[in-house]
């Protein structure tokens, strides 16, 4: 059967739903297609379950803590409640999602695989639509290492992780980046074993070495055991669970864990969406193409999220359906060339980042200068006892504007957006460093590392 639209969205991650509301709000008729669960990754197995388990890992941290004066007696941890609860956070928001979009007029939400057919063209199950405006917003799911021994044994990907009920005895984390820290601390806040194996020779190697080696810092000292310059992975079935070879320079050339995580990154779901047959590019890694408006190589079709390789975050997601929105209905010219980049890092302390780091910034050839400050040196750090980390701000000195951030610290997701706001609005840091921030916070802070922006930093 075949049914005509103005447009059709495949997949309801975070661009699509909102943009099947601006699109139907001016009278369009739009088809909104998902496979599996509205919300996509971040309501489902990513940032709502993830973060509740944060949560959960936090309060049992915290109330084993003897330095604030409170006794809270012996602390044990339900693994079932914690998994419960999280995937309560997720199923009722993909609920609220399913209700908004049920009643959205002007919309047809269809259940099932999609596949292009042409350039206009897509089927679905038994029906074949047609729409002069086609986009894309599929989402990527975890990659699975091509390391030896990988297919002989059972493993874990964050989907799994977000609904295990239990408590492993030992996890092996493989992949020391963002995605796999978070588990790694959380787990061990559990009371688990943990153990990451990460191949560079050191975690999160895309931050400055002073940010990685606090993190890894502040895992060790809750128990976790990082092993970095694993040159040689491989896994094999053991009487314990997986035997994990990492014959790095020091340590036990091989570590046996009763579960491993596999954290090691993520792939788009562009294999099987028919893209060839519509003549949309893909690169080597199986993203979509797309130029700056977010316009795939074919006319009239578009990527959104996590598929067309220019954002792996929720946020970023979401202001793709921004520049396509404002594109398309409200006269703008928006790029994602003019997105600051932004994220964080969810363990405990959390890192908020923004823009370059040091090391981004001189490989550019910027004149840089640079402010730091331990969070043993901020007011409401050492007020709440959670005094490890470290604020870092990076500037140009020619045109005096933040090229960059990294606060790694108590409250440093939140206070990063002083930064990102300042740097989305293209002004220098003189504007920001007259700010009169509330005391006693930790973004107050950020007026006094500009001040003392000077040359020091790596060299």
């Amino acid at each position: 059967m075949d049914q005509d639209f103005d447009a059709i969205i495949i997949g309801a991650g975070q661009a699509g739903p909102p943009l099947a509301g601006r699109l139907t709000a001016t009278g369009m008729k739009v088809a909104l297609i998902e496979r599996k669960l509205v919300g996509g990754t971040c309501v489902n197995t990513g940032c709502m379950p993830t973060k509740a388990l944060v949560a959960s890992a936090y309060a049992a941290h915290l109330a084993r803590r003897q330095d604030l004066g409170i006794v809270a007696g012996d602390v044990r941890v339900d693994m079932a409640a914690v998994a419960a609860r999280a995937q309560r956070v997720a199923s009722d928001a993909r609920g609220r999602n399913e209700t908004w979009l049920e009643a959205m007029e002007g919309l047809t939400l269809f259940r099932g695989h999609a596949r292009l057919t042409g350039p206009g063209a897509v089927a679905v199950d038994d029906s074949v639509l047609h729409a002069p405006r086609i986009f894309l917003n599929v989402g990527g799911r975890a990659s699975v290492p091509d390391m030896p021994g990988v297919g002989d044994v059972p493993h874990l990907d964050n989907t799994d992780m977000v609904a295990l009920d239990r408590l492993p005895e030992h996890l092996v984390i493989v992949g020391g980046s963002y995605i796999g820290l978070e588990f790694a601390q959380m787990f061990a806040r559990f009371g688990a074993r943990v153990t990451v194996v990460e191949r560079a020779p050191r975690l999160i190697a895309r931050e400055d070495p002073e940010i990685s080696d606090m993190i890894r810092h502040i895992l060790e000292l809750e128990g976790v055991t990082v092993r970095t310059d694993a040159n040689c992975i491989a896994f094999r079935p053991h009487s314990a669970g997986v035997a994990v070879s990492v014959d790095c320079n020091s340590g036990d050339p091989e570590v046996i864990g009763s579960d491993i995580l596999l954290a090691v990154g993520r792939r788009p779901n562009t294999d099987d969406l028919g893209l060839e047959t519509a003549g949309v590019r893909m690169d080597e890694r199986g993203y979509i193409i797309v130029d700056d408006k977010l316009q795939t190589t074919v006319s009239g079709i578009w990527a959104l999220g996590d598929c067309n390789g220019r954002g792996a975050f929720t946020h970023t997601a979401y202001n793709d359906y921004e520049i396509i929105a404002a594109n398309l209905l409200d006269g703008d010219d928006r790029g994602v060339s003019q997105r600051v980049p932004g994220y964080a890092l969810y363990t405990d302390p959390p890192l908020g980042r923004a823009g370059l780091t040091e090391t981004e910034a001189r490989a550019k050839g910027h004149d840089v200068m640079v402010s730091t400050r331990p969070m043993s040196r901020v007011g409401r750090a050492v007020e709440r006892g959670e005094t490890l980390g470290m604020m870092k701000i990076i500037a140009d000195r020619a045109t005096r504007h933040i090229l960059g951030a990294a606060f790694l610290g108590t409250g440093g997701d939140e206070a990063i957006h002083g930064i990102l706001d300042t740097m989305s609005a293209r002004q220098p840091f003189d504007t920001l460093r007259w700010a009169v921030p509330v005391h006693p916070t930790v973004s107050e802070l950020i007026p006094t590392l500009l001040v003392e922006l000077n040359e020091s930093g790596m060299q």
